[in-house]
């Protein structure tokens, strides 16, 4: 019986496809789940309905995510090509998609099964070994580390296995000799594999318009211009790998498509990348997965992510087009928190203008929650003293019930954080409203401190951590200090314990200790240090001050 339905699906999924031919569902007991055989058309997969729903490049509109597994993702991103420095392009859809993930496994529950592949053979890694006289490998175990780091300072969190390409060269050779097996690939006398695009009909050209795109470059010897390469012959002084068709090396599409299928197996539930990869990559990638497979919809979803661009500039940031800054380079001036809500500012599917302005928009944003939290915190300790509190308004569908359900249901709406972080400004004006002089009145802590800890777990969701920084018990430690020589000097002559400094009868002799204090708070402003004099208390915050400057912790904002 599984040896006729694997027939059947091998006989539906060649069979011509004049235009858009009707779904088949067929379940092979051997595979596990079902396998849709169709044209280009998307069919919604059967399995477990998350209640979110995700704009789907396959079908060109936002649909239920739907998964194999209940609770679980399996997720495919391309990694990086590993023979310079990553930029802020790569940078911004990385920061996208580990974004996304969190969302899904911080608010929605769902395990993110998450696998990327390393591109670690190359022309562009060669050229760049000939270049600097030293080995491929060597290059790429560089770039390899250094984009690595990278990450891990943009706060992205690492996938569940990175793999190499060239720690899999022998996967891929096996699975083009069962592409050539099943009629969809080819090899030339050259010593050149190619896909056949012929041979699946018109299931080709799903991310793009016409069925009939420019082909890739390559040998004289290909049945169809669009024919893209499997594997090509090794030239001199080049690294090979030995195949059925002699020494070469793997094409760079068949890479991801044998990684993700070796990991995943025949049904995957997302992959990811930027929009820049979705022709001819990630159609060559679906073309081979399917004919390996003999299955009509390999990965279930798409998503893509927007470019990145030099404001001003209609061409994304690449290195090929020399506009781009390096992540290293952007972190001298800015902060990941800061990186993180630009991003979050716009819809990961958008393109996107970077720019300081932008990036100031962005600074602004977390500048605006951070003192909001700073201000709740300092009310909450009866440092900072207002009018009556509007307790139940805040606590209600006005404001933090409001923005929870708003939260929430905008991100479950194929990921809207604009949306979301509105929400969260429009909370912050409501108990900003609300930390308003005179004094005098009731108090009512403790719905401030639910808005605060709602903001930083969402905050922290979302990779924005306003709470964690090694300085924070130093800077505690030096305002407490400083608070008890203010105390002091502000001890006035009549026995009062504190006075002020605008009025008379204060010791002369301790006044410089008074101006020792203003003036150690000034000079900690420009680095940071925010301490705020309430009266004869003190409160303190730490945030980021002008490019390039900041403490230690940049962006890890705190306050007391």
């Amino acid at each position: 019986r599984e040896h006729t339905n694997e027939a059947l699906i091998s006989l539906l999924w060649r069979a011509p496809v004049p235009g858009l031919s009707p779904a088949v569902t067929v379940r092979s007991k051997s595979h596990g789940p079902s396998c849709s055989v169709s044209g280009r058309e998307w069919v919604r997969p059967s399995g477990f309905d998350t209640g979110l729903k995700t704009f789907n490049s396959l079908s060109k509109q936002k649909e239920p995510l739907i998964l194999t597994r209940e609770g679980v993702a399996t997720w495919y991103s391309c990694g990086p090509t590993v023979y310079d420095h990553a930029h802020l392009g790569h940078a911004s859809s990385y920061v996208r998609f580990d974004i996304l993930q969190r969302i899904l496994s911080r608010l929605f529950g769902i395990t993110v099964i998450h696998a990327v592949v390393i591109t670690d053979i190359d022309d562009k890694i060669i050229r760049r070994s000939w270049e600097e006289n030293v080995s491929p490998a060597a290059i790429s175990a560089v770039y390899e580390d250094e984009f690595k780091r990278d990450m891990l300072s943009l706060k992205v969190v690492p996938p569940a296995v990175y793999l190499r390409v060239t720690e899999n060269v022998h996967h891929i050779v096996a699975f083009i000799e069962k592409i050539i097996k099943n009629g969809h690939a080819y090899a030339t006398k050259e010593g050149d594999v190619y896909f056949d695009i012929q041979s699946i009909g018109g299931r080709y050209g799903r991310f793009v318009g016409a069925v009939d795109p420019q082909g890739e470059p390559g040998s004289s010897n290909k049945r169809d211009p669009r024919d893209f390469a499997l594997w090509k012959p090794s030239k001199p002084q080049e690294p090979y790998w030995e195949s059925p068709w002699g020494r070469g090396r793997p094409g760079w599409h068949i890479e991801c498509s044998t990684i993700a299928s070796s990991m995943f197996g025949r049904q995957l539930d997302i992959h990811s990348g930027g929009i820049d990869l979705a022709f001819p990559h990630h159609e060559n990638e679906i073309a081979q997965s399917e004919a390996y497979h003999q299955c009509g919809q390999w990965a279930n979803y798409f998503l893509h992510s927007g470019h990145l661009h030099l404001k001003g500039s209609p061409e994304k940031m690449s290195k090929s087009l020399k506009n781009y800054i390096s992540i290293k380079d952007f972190l001298q001036s800015y902060s990941a928190n800061e990186f993180r809500m630009f991003c979050l500012l716009s819809k990961y599917r958008s393109a996107i203008d970077y720019s300081d302005s932008s990036m100031l928009e962005a600074r602004s944003t977390l500048d605006t929650i951070s003192t909001f939290c700073h201000d709740a915190q300092a009310y909450m300790k009866g440092q900072l003293q207002c009018s009556h509190v509007q307790e139940d308004f805040l606590w209600s569908r006005c404001s933090l019930a409001e923005t929870k359900s708003t939260v929430m249901n905008t991100l479950a709406d194929d990921f809207d954080t604009p949306r979301a972080i509105s929400a969260l400004m429009n909370l912050v004006y409501h108990g900003n409203c609300q930390l308003q002089p005179p004094a005098g009145a009731a108090r009512s802590p403790a719905v401030f401190g639910a808005m605060v800890t709602y903001l930083r777990d969402v905050l922290d969701v979302f990779g924005i951590d306003l709470s964690r920084g090694s300085l924070q018990p130093v800077v505690e430690q030096l305002t407490q200090f400083r608070s008890k020589v203010r105390e002091f000097a502000l001890a006035r002559q009549d026995g009062s314990s504190t006075g002020s400094p605008s009025r008379p009868g204060l010791y002369p002799d301790r006044i410089p200790l008074l101006k020792a204090c203003d003036a150690l708070r000034d000079d900690l402003a420009p680095l940071g240090v925010l301490i705020k004099d309430r009266g004869a208390t003190s409160t303190w915050e730490i945030k980021m001050s002008a490019r390039g400057q900041g403490p230690e912790d940049k962006g890890e904002e705190t306050s007391s």
